[in-house]
């Protein structure tokens, strides 16, 4: 079974939807797969967020959110769990190079984590399947479990 394959099999089920660690991979196999199951996919890249204004910015702009995002976590809880503006079958966001933010911010960003998984939750009720990957160390952060 090639890479692609294999994500595209993890990625259709819908029930396993949540927020995992990617170790260091090459992304791509999983990008297309998800784009062969009709998913929206979000490349958030990390790196410069120093801070929660960083982090958010950083999202908001990965997920072209519309110039009505305000900027704070209850503003990505409602824009995570309403994305009837980028209508898909799901979601994949690939939360890039996360080592930084997650050193410098920490309980900002496993609540942003949580966040995620939250409306992970809520989509999966949907069956809509909403998938984060977390690109960090693998030592990163416990409780983040690795790719199903």
């Amino acid at each position: 079974m090639t890479d692609l394959e294999r994500y595209q099999t993890i990625l259709a089920n819908p029930g396993r939807a949540g927020v995992y660690h990617m170790p260091r991979i090459d992304p791509q196999p999983m990008l297309q797969a998800s784009l062969a199951n009709g998913y929206e996919n979000f490349m958030i890249n990390l790196s410069e967020a120093i801070d929660k204004e960083g982090l958010l910015s950083s999202i908001a702009k990965g997920m072209a959110y519309p110039d009505m995002f305000g900027k704070n976590f209850d503003a990505l809880a409602d824009m995570l769990n309403d994305l009837t503006w980028r209508p898909a079958e799901g979601y994949l966001v690939l939360l890039e190079k996360c080592d930084g933010v997650q050193g410098r911010v920490e309980k900002d960003f496993i609540l942003t984590l949580q966040i995620f998984e939250q409306a992970s939750d809520e989509w999966r009720e949907q069956n809509v399947p909403l998938w984060c990957f977390v690109d960090m160390q693998a030592n990163g952060i416990n409780w983040l479990p690795d790719i199903p």
